[in-house]
């Protein structure tokens, strides 16, 4: 089983940026950690890191083609992306929405998912656990 792992915008900075919501941890740390469990679950899994939406919209489009699920943790673009809501309805794949933080005890415009209802399900609020939680429920 082969899964794609989008990281959205600004998670590139990692570790850096604002840790006390989104952890101390690196993007390559996190990566580290997600290839270890595709190890073990005999999954195969290639991560990447974009910032603007096409390039998002563009993974998605290809993904279609070469792997049986993405998890996807779209950042900002959550609130507001109808291109990539309508790129994971498209693929006919299913997608995972993580993030690391618990978006909904946020700010109000956080609490809103326009990729939600298209994704086969979300999980938010546990850090690192989040991609993890998702690898295992693609898995299955």
């Amino acid at each position: 089983m082969r899964v794609l792992v989008i990281h959205g915008p600004n998670l590139n900075l990692l570790g850096e940026r604002e840790p006390e919501v989104y952890g101390d941890q690196t993007l390559p740390q996190i990566d580290a950690q997600i290839a270890q469990l595709a190890k073990e679950l005999k999954l195969d899994v290639r991560a990447v890191q974009h910032n603007s939406e096409g390039a998002i919209v563009d993974e998605l489009h290809a993904a279609r083609a070469s792997y049986d699920a993405v998890i996807l943790n779209p950042g900002a673009y959550t609130h507001y992306a109808y291109a990539i809501a309508d790129a994971i309805a498209a693929i006919g794949i299913p997608v995972f929405e993580v993030h690391l933080s618990n978006v909904s005890a946020r700010e109000p415009f956080r609490r809103i998912s326009v990729v939600a209802p298209v994704c086969a399900g979300a999980i938010s609020g546990f850090g690192v656990h989040s991609y993890l939680l998702a690898l295992r429920a693609a898995a299955r």
